[in-house]
């Protein structure tokens, strides 16, 4: 029986909860965790699997997913036992500025303050500060704003004995908006403050995941953040998990008996011109 293709779902744990057609791109988890950057950069263009990438990254080391191991069970990397034991093992932050679109700064904060909020909110099982239970909106300053994140942090620390994966989903779409509607100085200077408390100076941070769609300039919030690894279009780091390679379209086409298309599809879609075919 043929999988279900969902269009436009990018939340992982959907998907393989009710078994919609999945490309395997676990590996990317082992990867990403050996090369063992404090901080890694990635840029893609839209559309390439960034969300989905961090929902599963999410999914895979998140405590709200311990012992969810059927999640996991049948892909690539539940095969390394090191890995099917870190499973469910970490506390994850994890938002997205993905829809964070307004006309002006003021308005555009408060959505970065809201989403910040929305996240700690979502551990108030664990808080034992009014830091995570009283804001509102007139009484969350820019100080309060740029260091809640790393305040969770310390809540989640000595919580679970563990420091934290910071999972940030189009870090740069805040600054985008700012470009085009005449607040791109107070964007930056603010986001630069949020960046340095959150990545930077966040002694409780294992390590981060950032992800980004636009190019120089958009990312000088980032410029302060040590041993930030930048994985741009160009690298071949991970290329093969982002889009889709020839050999990964061609095995979905062979699926829905459609190889007879498969030059028809070479011309219109270049998404595996980022990666490299596989054949083992």
């Amino acid at each position: 029986m043929k999988q279900s293709i969902l269009i436009g779902n990018s939340n992982f744990s959907s998907i393989r909860e009710n078994n919609y057609f999945y490309v395997d791109k676990t590996n990317f988890i082992k990867e990403w965790w050996e090369n063992a950057h404090i901080d890694t950069l990635l840029m893609r263009p839209p559309n390439f699997g960034k969300t989905l990438n961090l929902s599963m990254i999410d999914s895979f080391f998140s405590c709200k997913y311990a012992n969810r191991s059927d999640l996991f069970e049948g892909l690539s990397i539940w095969k390394y036992e090191k890995y099917r034991e870190l499973q469910g093992s970490y506390p994850v932050i994890y938002l997205s500025f993905e829809d964070v679109k307004a006309n002006t700064f003021s308005d555009a904060k408060k959505y970065i303050m809201q989403k910040s909020i929305e996240v700690c909110n979502s551990f108030r099982f664990i808080a034992e500060s009014k830091d995570f239970n009283y804001f509102s909106d007139c009484e969350f300053s820019d100080i309060n704003a740029t260091h809640l994140l790393n305040k969770l942090s310390f809540h989640l620390y000595h919580y679970y004995g563990k420091k934290v994966i910071i999972l940030l989903d189009d870090f740069d779409a805040p600054i985008r908006e700012a470009y085009w509607h005449g607040y791109w100085y107070e964007m930056v200077y603010f986001m630069s403050s949020l960046f340095l408390s959150t990545f930077k100076v966040n002694e409780y941070l294992e390590c981060s995941l950032i992800t980004g769609s636009t190019g120089r300039g958009f990312g000088s919030p980032l410029c302060d953040v040590n041993h930030l690894s930048i994985i741009t279009t160009s690298s071949k780091m991970y290329a093969n998990y982002f889009g889709f390679t020839e050999d990964e379209v061609f095995k979905a086409l062979d699926t829905w008996s459609l190889l007879n298309r498969k030059e028809e599809v070479k011309e219109w879609y270049g998404g595996f011109t980022f990666g490299e075919c596989n054949d083992s």
